[in-house]
């Protein structure tokens, strides 16, 4: 039997269309259907539906997130398979998002897009949503997963590496759970086991997370802003295995004062690839003093939405700190 695969066109380059002020999202749905290889006998039976309007990722927020999850949520039993088509610019960090949201899922939700519109020649999106529907098609694949160019990523484990490159996006510190060349290859010892559970979305996303990059001469000032009430985490992306100045009693003040006030400090490295590790280091014992949580091998993205799913699911800062911790979905390395 065809698998039954439900396609969300949320927005992005892939649906745009040239208008006076530049490329702009755009309905999609009847050039999606239009496409004679999606009538192949191989391809799986699609559904397409569209948010309506179609947005710009650059205009992404959290609730964003929630909406496609609840969309998939509340389809999850008339379909094998989910693709998701989303602009580029905050692929990643919906990518990360899903894959949190939808931990109790147990099929693929392959996400994916293109650099140039599909109504325009040379549009990578053809090859992006073809390879995307066969990921999403097969059998060993369970979890959310980001396509692009030749490579399939776990979601949670992608960033966007290249502003007008095909291989768009990469994953640091692990290797792709697989390749689509002439053949689409999985790697099947790399991949999740499914894992059926009720998905138990919030009512909302709604937690105030900041990030800040430490920099020479970051001011303390900028860090208490950037952990000031009303936010309740940050992901500080610091230097190499977590380290931040340890002779700037300000800056330490700043980070015991965050503490105090329960915000969930969570350090990765600004490193493309490595792992945080704040023992490692005298440079990172002002964190460990102020409580903060070493976020390992986790990306940017990954942390930055792990942090806004567990704060906006009512969780206490403690549970929170320890659950950063843990791998829940593939985010780090143990």
């Amino acid at each position: 039997m065809r698998k039954r695969v439900h396609v969300l066109y949320a927005g992005g380059t892939i649906g745009m269309r040239p208008t006076e002020s530049g490329y702009a999202p755009a309905p999609l749905a009847d050039l999606i259907r239009d496409q004679p290889e999606l009538r192949a006998p191989e391809m799986p039976e699609l559904e397409i539906t569209e948010h309506s309007p179609p947005m710009d990722s650059a205009n992404a927020r959290p609730p964003d997130w929630l909406r496609i999850a609840r969309d998939i949520a509340r389809r999850r039993g008339d379909f094998d398979a989910f693709v998701v088509l989303h602009g580029t610019d905050t692929m990643a960090y919906t990518a990360s998002a899903l894959a949190f949201l939808l931990r109790g899922l147990d099929r693929p939700v392959v996400v994916t897009g293109s650099q140039i519109p599909l109504a325009v020649l040379r549009s990578d999106g053809r090859q992006n949503m073809l390879t995307a529907l066969c990921v999403a098609a097969r059998d060993d694949v369970r979890e959310v997963c980001l396509v692009f160019g030749s490579r399939i990523l776990r979601g949670c484990r992608a960033v966007k590496a290249s502003a007008g490159g095909f291989e768009a996006f990469r994953s640091p510190s692990v290797p792709p759970l697989g390749l689509a060349g002439v053949n689409i290859e999985i790697a099947a010892e790399r991949l999740r086991p499914p894992a059926r559970a009720a998905i138990a979305l919030p009512d909302a996303l709604d937690a105030a997370v900041g990030m800040l990059k430490v920099y020479p001469g970051l001011p303390a000032e900028v860090l208490r802003a950037a952990t000031a009430p009303p936010v309740r985490g940050l992901v500080l992306e610091a230097y190499g295995a977590g380290n931040v100045p340890d002779r700037d009693g300000a800056l330490q003040a700043a980070l015991a004062e965050a503490a105090a006030r329960d915000v969930v400090v969570v350090a990765v490295s600004q490193c493309l690839d490595g792992r945080v590790d704040l023992g490692a280091y005298a440079a990172g014992a002002p964190l460990v003093a102020a409580g903060a949580v070493g976020g390992l091998d986790m990306t940017s993205e990954a942390a930055y939405a792990k942090l806004v799913v567990l704060l906006s699911e009512g969780r206490p800062p403690a549970e929170v700190r320890a659950l950063m911790r843990r791998d829940l979905c593939g985010e780090l390395t143990g």
